[in-house]
Formats: structure tokens, sequence, C-alpha cells
């Protein structure tokens, strides 16, 4: 677990602080260097334009995990909301909800972020509400699920036999006892935020071409991938690396603890 944090504070780190790390501008490009190979001056070589990977893969790492962080809060805030109310109340709440939530689950995530990016438009900010409002859905189910099986418990119904009202129960009873599996499953919506988000900027419907996001890299590096590998290995690889790390802190997070 302490591994797979470490690697995502590395990533995180890297990002955050890369105008400190690198003195290349990630537009700027450079016909007299392209698609050179890793270097002392180019340590991750430069792409087809004669960019320099390294600073475009860290700038882009801005940019995608800050569209993969806000799409992820989109899914999860209100997907939690919904999820405890259907679990708890049951009845037609639980039925309006869970209408709303197979109408969507049967659309492919990534169908239906691509109908959000058509009504939205294009950008950032259109991009996480697209990836978000895709993933919602699914947790929605997921916490409803979790919150059923906690409602049956005895201290949810010793709790209603001394008056305890409605939101002190679902706020100091079963949101507690249901946090491993909801942090669990969000560091999953994040997961899937990140690969979706990047698949569509791959698709270009990210935003502006050109700029630093690690899936328009993967987009660009299509054209020079025979002689340029390095190109689209750096973004592929933090995409990667980011989705182990999470995937395998969301797993330790959701495992019992040993007794």
């Amino acid at each position: 677990m302490w591994r797979s944090a470490f690697v995502l504070i590395i990533i995180i780190g890297l990002s955050l602080l890369s105008p400190l790390l690198t003195d290349y501008d990630p537009l700027k490009t450079n016909t007299d260097q392209l698609n050179q190979p890793p270097s002392g001056e180019h340590l991750l070589g430069t792409d087809l334009l004669g960019r320099d990977v390294l600073s475009r893969l860290l700038y882009g790492g801005q940019r995608s995990l800050w569209v993969t962080s806000l799409a992820a809060l989109v899914a999860v805030l209100p997907g939690l909301c919904l999820g405890l109310l259907a679990g708890w109340f049951g009845g037609w709440v639980d039925r309006g909800i869970m209408t709303a939530v197979h109408t969507l689950l049967a659309f492919p995530a990534l169908l239906l972020a691509l109908i959000c990016l058509t009504l939205f438009g294009r950008g950032p900010v259109p991009l996480a509400l697209a990836t978000g409002l895709a993933q919602m859905a699914g947790y929605v189910s997921v916490v409803r699920t979790t919150v059923i099986g906690a409602r049956t418990q005895m201290y949810v119904e010793v709790a209603q036999s001394v008056g305890a009202a409605d939101g002190w129960i679902l706020m100091h009873h079963i949101l507690p006892n249901v946090r491993e599996t909801v942090l669990a499953f969000a560091g999953v919506v994040f997961s899937y935020s990140l690969l979706n988000s990047a698949a569509l900027s791959f698709l270009g419907l990210g935003g502006e071409p050109g700029v630093p996001d690690w899936g328009v890299m993967l987009a660009e590096s299509r054209m020079a991938f025979r002689v340029a590998p390095w190109v689209s290995i750096a973004p592929g690889l933090a995409i990667t690396l980011t989705v182990m790390a999470v995937n395998r802190l969301a797993d330790q997070v959701g495992r019992p603890p040993r007794t």
C-alpha cells in the first residue's frame, strides 16, 4: 500500500512542480530537433515537432490529473448522496433513482461521455463533466447496494429504537461503516475517469490540439511511432503507473482489516 501511495505522490508531485523541473516550453517547436532520441539535453527525447517530451509529460500530467480529479468528484459526490438516499429510504425514492441509473447504465461509459461532450462542447471542464457523469450511475449502484446491506445491522436497529433521525443514522452509523467500500470504488472511478478522459483526448475531443495532455500526446505519437517510440511510451507509462497505483490503493482500502 505504501509503495503505491509513494508512486502516486511522486507522479502528482512531478506534475505540480513541472515549472521548476524543466526549462523547456511544452508548446515550443524546434524544427532542428525533430524526433530526437533521449539524451542529456532532452531526457525523454523530442517529438515530431521538436518539442521536449519530458516537459510535455510533466505539464500534461497537470492537465490530465486535474481533469480526472474533477471527473471523479462529479461522479462520486452526487453518486454518494443518491446511493445513500436510494439504499436507505427504498420505496419510490429507490425506484425513481434506480430507474435513472439503469437507463444510464444501458449506455457504455465512453459513448455516454461522447454524448455529453456533444452537448457541453470541447475543453477541459466539459471533458471532466462528461467523464464524471458517465461514471456516476455505477457509483450510485455500488453505494446503494452497500447501504442496503448495512441498514439491516443491529447497530442501526438500536439507533432507530432510541428515536435517532434518519440523517443522524446515515451520517454517524451507515456512512462510517460503508466508508471502505465507497472509498475503494472511488479509486476505481478515478482510474476509469483517467482512461476515458485520455481516450477522449486521444480522439481529439479534449480540447485544443497540441496542448500538453497525456491523451493528446498518445494521439500525436501515432504518426512517428516507428521512428520515435519514446514519444508514446512516456505518456502510456504515466497513465499505466497512475492507474496501477490508484487501483492498488483502492484494493487495500477496500480489504477488510486483519484480525
